[in-house]
């Protein structure tokens, strides 16, 4: 006779923990490292299938199987999120024919960072960003996506008009980089899999930070690769901290 009571304390337990987790329990979070897959799966997914809304997620998209969820860190920072199971950077799932295309609709959602303050900005002040398997607190693949810091912006500037598909190296953020402009990121462009062109495997894709910004202040201008790895000299397994997530450059607009 008491387990209808049970079974409705679980679930609202569980519940409060969904709940405990968008609200800003970082320490939570932390604490689990599947905890934005289980928001998602548990949470988001079923919503839209039941009810067509987000759920605890800002938007779900059940066909291109990806969400997206306000990020408990800073104003305006955003995760695009799998629907499927993709641990991370170094999933081999990533590189498949069929893949979708993350990085693009990672890019068609920046509109979210700018609409939590009222502002809409140009290409190359937006980011999108994903850690390595070393430098990550979360096993379900997420890509950042913020705000630029106005120093980057300006080092990255004199590749506006870089010859397309080929590699330079910088210093940035203290930390060593390379950098390629593209004119697409489906297909061969998507940076998935111009990364792993030379950084083959999955043991050498977990030590890869990927970060993607506009090349210029126009859709025209294309974007930028930047890459990092453990493996180099003075290299990072994250790009994260080319992002500002206080969004000082909207406060200056």
């Amino acid at each position: 006779m008491f387990r209808p009571c049970i079974r409705q304390c679980a679930r609202r337990i569980a519940a409060l923990a969904v709940a405990l987790l968008t609200s800003g329990c970082a320490i939570i979070a932390a604490a689990d490292p599947n905890a934005l897959w289980k928001i998602v799966d548990h949470q988001c997914v079923p919503a839209a299938r039941t009810s067509g809304s987000p759920g605890f997620c800002t938007s779900v998209d059940l066909s291109k199987r990806y969400a997206i969820l306000k990020d408990i860190n800073g104003d305006t920072q955003y995760l695009l999120i799998p629907t499927d199971r993709v641990t991370g950077i170094e999933s081999p799932s990533v590189l498949d024919a069929d893949a979708p295309d993350y990085w693009v609709d990672a890019w068609a959602a920046r509109q979210y960072v700018g609409s939590r303050i009222g502002l809409t900005f140009p290409p190359n002040q937006l980011g999108l960003e994903i850690n390595s398997k070393y430098r990550r607190t979360q096993n379900q693949l997420h890509i950042h996506m913020d705000c630029m810091h106005d120093k980057i912006i300006k080092d990255l500037s004199r590749y506006r008009t870089a010859q397309p598909g080929q590699w330079h190296w910088a210093t940035l953020d203290g930390s060593r980089y390379r950098v390629m402009r593209v004119l697409s990121l489906t297909g061969e462009s998507d940076p998935f899999r111009i990364v792993a062109r030379d950084r083959q495997g999955s043991d050498a894709m977990a030590q890869q930070t990927i970060l993607v910004t506009g090349a210029g202040p126009s859709d025209k201008d294309g974007w930028l690769v930047v890459n990092s790895g453990l493996e180099l000299d003075d290299g990072s397994g994250t790009a994260e901290g080319m992002l500002d997530h206080a969004c000082e450059i909207g406060m200056h607009q």
